[in-house]
């Protein structure tokens, strides 16, 4: 495994997959227009975890400053994907806190705990659910994303809560948004088998499995979850982006299905533990470049 840390040019050419360590924003400025053919990705959520890092995303005062934030990176993502490219983003929601400047365990759950947390958005009540994926969905459409569908992940081992006076909730979203009005997708690559043994195009609802880690990360995208969305959006040797690269799946799955990717993450320790992941068990070459 080779390990780099170099200044970036101004126009960073793609020729393998690569490994980014730095912000965002920052990265997806210095790269090629038009270079990448789908981006599969999960940004922090707001309010629930806080990693340490300066400059992080999740943490802001507002829900508006969250949101101008992710709008403003995805815009910088927009213009790095082909004009036939695929977006697909996963995020979650959360609801309000009160005002009360952290979050208590779940006897379920001890890891939901945090010590700090944003206050309730101005027009919100104390447990109002935020209504983040759809918020954001509509920043990202109103910016000039086409917002084409809402997958439903549904989780059947979703984790377990300590609620009384609500369900408990099982899903998340995968928002499906593309630059333009036309773009490649492979609906004969994620089709799913149907009722009467033939196959049928691919329904909104997946029902997939959270998958538990071995590594201190919090949040791990189950494979099972990024394959059809890589299928169905991109051809062998396309680069696949996410600019949220966390312990690496995207990567891993990328490897598997024969494409090169472009992971960015602004957490040093998770750079580095995605550099473990690929080298383990892909004994692949991966290039970590600090900007």
């Amino acid at each position: 495994m080779k390990l780099e840390a170099v200044p970036l040019p101004d126009r960073q050419p793609l020729r393998e997959s690569t490994l980014y360590q730095g912000d965002a924003h920052r990265i997806l400025g210095r790269l090629p227009t038009q270079s990448v053919q789908c981006v599969v990705t999960s940004p922090p959520y707001w309010g629930l975890r806080n990693y340490g890092i300066e400059g992080q995303i999740g943490l802001e005062e507002t829900q508006p400053q969250f949101l101008n934030r992710l709008v403003a990176v995805f815009a910088e993502v927009r213009r790095v994907l082909k004009d036939d490219g695929v977006l697909w983003l996963n995020i979650g929601d959360g609801y309000t806190s009160g005002n009360r400047g952290y979050r208590a365990p779940d006897k379920k759950n001890p890891a939901r705990a945090m010590d700090v947390r944003p206050d309730t958005p101005e027009g919100l009540k104390p447990k109002d659910l935020l209504g983040i994926p759809w918020r954001l969905a509509f920043a990202l459409q109103e910016d000039g994303w086409y917002l084409r569908s809402d997958i439903v992940w549904h989780k059947p081992n979703a984790m377990p809560e300590s609620v009384k006076d609500r369900v408990s909730r099982s899903h998340e979203y995968l928002f499906m948004l593309t630059k333009s009005e036309r773009y490649y997708y492979d609906y004969q690559a994620v089709r799913e088998p149907a009722a009467n043994g033939a196959w049928r195009n691919r329904r909104s609802v997946w029902s997939i499995h959270t998958q538990a880690t071995d590594h201190a990360h919090y949040a791990v995208f189950p494979p099972a979850l990024i394959e059809p969305c890589i299928l169905g959006s991109t051809r062998v040797g396309d680069f696949v982006l996410d600019p949220f690269f966390g312990s690496g799946t995207v990567g891993l799955v990328c490897q598997k299905l024969d494409r090169r990717f472009i992971g960015i993450e602004l957490n040093p320790e998770y750079a580095e533990l995605a550099v473990k992941r690929l080298e383990t068990l892909l004994h692949k070459v991966v290039h970590v470049v600090a900007a």
